[in-house]
């Protein structure tokens, strides 16, 4: 069965304080909070175009859903209810902070059917939040996500790489924190310098370095490995990609592109590939499984061609049974 989501987004509402990086309304694309119309009408829109059978959900994203007036919040939650009424949503999911969570919070989350809530950790070292201005601490984060799983919903943990005071190794521990937490699924997102933000500013007065392309790729790929081998569903990697950011015109500096997350893929099947002794002599022939085929033979078949330097001949098939992140060769 395949399985959608539907985004809503709510820029920056409700959000206490502005992080260094963000900017929501560049990063989403949307400038203004969606009416009860807007969002009927995408959900309506969005599931005209799925292909049956299907388990879909509602998602709430951009700003931090539990701090907004109560009454706004029961507002979005009913328009989704009489969809969950008659089977066509399964369920809600939510984004927000980690210190906008309670017992009474999650009391009415519970009644109006949401089933997934995600906290913007970013990161799960003292100093990083402290740089980044986020306003809260780590415990916040081991709080809320304890109490969360306690009242039977689905974890989520959102990281970002490359903020100020950040470092690989700390990176590496938060996801490694991340999974400590039990968190359920998770999203990776590199930091971007968006205009407009604290952390724009930073970077114009030469106080703060972004990540290149080729070290968050590095950073996400190990990330990426150790969520994948603690069984931890990794939703995205990388921001969406909106207007904004696709034209460069709000977009400063950072490791931003379009298929991220393929190319974060094609590093980790290369790093594999280039621990095979190479024969010139020999055929190689690759078998993955089809979800990660093209990821495989790389980004603008990039591991193809680096294969081919390698050996006499490339080919590369599917399997039924092999994981994402699995493969086989062989030598002909």
């Amino acid at each position: 069965m395949r399985h959608y989501n539907i985004p809503i987004f709510i820029p920056e509402l409700a959000c206490p304080n502005q992080c260094i990086y963000c900017n929501q309304r560049y990063i989403s694309g949307q400038q203004n909070q969606p009416t009860k119309k807007e969002i009927v009408d995408k959900i309506e829109t969005h599931i005209k175009t799925f292909s049956l059978p299907f388990e879909a959900e509602v998602a709430f994203f951009g700003g931090s859903f539990t701090g907004i007036d109560i009454d706004k919040q029961k507002e979005y939650l009913e328009i989704v209810q009489p969809y969950i009424e008659k089977g066509i949503i399964k369920s809600i999911r939510l984004s927000t902070r980690p210190d906008y969570i309670n017992e009474e919070i999650l009391d009415l989350l519970k009644k109006y059917n949401v089933g997934t809530i995600e906290l913007g950790a970013q990161s799960l070292c003292e100093d990083v939040l402290f740089f980044a201005q986020r306003g809260h601490s780590v415990k916040d984060v081991e709080f809320s996500s304890k109490l969360i799983r306690e009242y039977g919903f689905s974890l989520g943990l959102q990281m970002m790489i490359g903020l100020p005071e950040d470092s690989y190794e700390k990176s590496i521990y938060t996801a490694k924190k991340i999974i400590s937490l039990k968190a359920q699924s998770t999203r990776i997102y590199p930091t971007l310098v968006i205009e407009n933000t604290f952390l724009a500013k930073l970077y114009k007065e030469k106080k703060y370095t972004a990540l290149s392309l080729d070290e968050a790729i590095k950073w996400s790929s190990e990330i990426y490995k150790i969520f994948y081998d603690n069984n931890i569903k990794i939703l995205r990697v990388g921001l969406h990609p909106s207007e904004s950011l696709i034209s460069n015109k709000e977009l400063l500096a950072g490791a931003f592109h379009v298929s991220f997350r393929q190319l974060v893929k094609t590093n980790i099947f290369k790093e594999e590939f280039e621990k095979i002794p190479q024969n010139k002599e020999k055929t190689i022939r690759i078998i993955t499984s089809k979800k990660s085929i093209n990821e495989a033979i790389g980004y603008n078949c990039s591991n193809r061609n680096f294969l081919k330097q390698r050996f006499n001949k490339v080919i590369f098939s599917e399997e039924e049974g092999l994981k994402e992140l699995d493969f086989k060769y062989s030598l002909e």
